[in-house]
């Protein structure tokens, strides 16, 4: 390890337990009953209730449901799943009952409720001028391939109908990863996108669950697992607890989701498999608010076909492009 990158990772654990340190120090002055369990912190549902101001909070079997006039949440306890308005995030930590009340990890309240029911107090949340759009894969790297064509395809083709739909706006500069079939490193990808500020980034894809006519489908947006939260599908591992330059844009990597994945679940019509954490490495090396959008299943059945089609694509673009105009105005309304 160099001296400049020994620095860099020691600023960075600086900047974690700095940030670590502001969320108890938060917690503690609004209130929040908080509770040690299992070696994590916790804070109740009843503190989430009378913070964000639901006005009742119900349970019915393992369901338990908070809503007040604007926003209705659905948990499982014993779950990670959670409902907000009817889209579906995956909490890192399962909600927890115990002695009486139900529990809520720390770092699912700061890196996901928070963010969704509060994107305007996201900070630092810079005005927004620059769009990097990452089609997927690209030259000798096809992505997922099934009878109708290639994942790397229908990558750059959504990506182009979205850079359109953007520039229709006049508000944006708009920049792609690639625009041609040519094959890009990860790392490549990253120092594309880091060249530029006040941006944010989209990385778009489409999925495989394995065999050809499996049946998973629907989609899934993922953002860059949090400090101490596992990648999808994995255990904790040591190196999950370093922080990477994406954690410094957490709470708005978890808005600008909210945002494209909503906007894409409304406009097509697919099937909601939620808000995911991961630790693809366009999402750690990045330093913008990104996100990486499975727009469907290409090993389903039906999905298949309807990547394949051009209104589909279109449509796709549409939904990203009203989510970033969305995510704009959440995030730089006057405080």
């Amino acid at each position: 390890m160099t001296p400049a990158s020994s620095r860099f990772r020691h600023s960075i654990h600086l900047l974690t337990a700095a940030l670590l340190l502001s969320l108890v120090q938060s917690v503690c002055a609004a209130g929040w009953e908080t509770v040690r369990y299992n070696g994590n912190d916790y804070v109740t549902l009843r503190s989430i209730k009378s913070f964000y101001r639901f006005d009742t909070m119900k349970r019915a079997g393992n369901k338990v449901v908070l809503e007040n006039k604007v926003v209705e949440m659905r948990l499982t306890v014993g779950g990670q799943e959670v409902w907000m308005n009817n889209v579906k995030f995956v909490f890192s930590f399962p909600v927890v009952a115990r002695s009486g009340r139900y529990l809520v990890s720390r770092i699912d309240l700061a890196k996901m409720i928070d963010p969704v029911l509060r994107p305007k107090y996201i900070r630092p949340a810079r005005p927004i001028s620059t769009i990097i759009i990452d089609p997927g894969h690209g030259g000798k790297d096809p992505g997922t391939v099934n009878r109708y064509g290639n994942e790397k395809d229908y990558n750059l083709q959504v990506a182009r109908k979205l850079k359109a739909e953007l520039e229709k706006l006049r508000v944006f500069k708009v920049v792609m990863t690639r625009d041609t079939d040519k094959y890009l490193t990860l790392s490549q990808r990253v120092a594309i996108a880091n060249k530029y500020s006040n941006a944010l980034f989209i990385s778009i894809h489409f999925n495989s669950g394995g065999r050809r006519g499996g049946a998973a489908e629907g989609i899934e947006t993922f953002t860059l697992s949090p400090v101490g939260v596992a990648h999808y599908g994995r255990g904790l591992k040591s190196s999950d607890f370093e922080a990477r330059t994406g954690n410094s844009q957490d709470s708005a990597n978890v808005a600008l989701a909210t945002a494209v994945h909503s906007n894409v679940l409304l406009m097509s019509g697919r099937p909601d498999r939620g808000i995911r954490r991961a630790r693809y490495s366009v999402l750690t090396g990045v330093k913008h608010p990104a996100v990486l959008l499975e727009g469907g299943f290409m090993s389903h059945h039906f999905e298949s076909r309807l990547i394949n089609n051009d209104a589909y694509q279109t449509t796709l673009a549409k939904a990203m492009a009203k989510a970033v105009v969305k995510y704009k105005v959440a995030t730089e309304r006057q405080r």
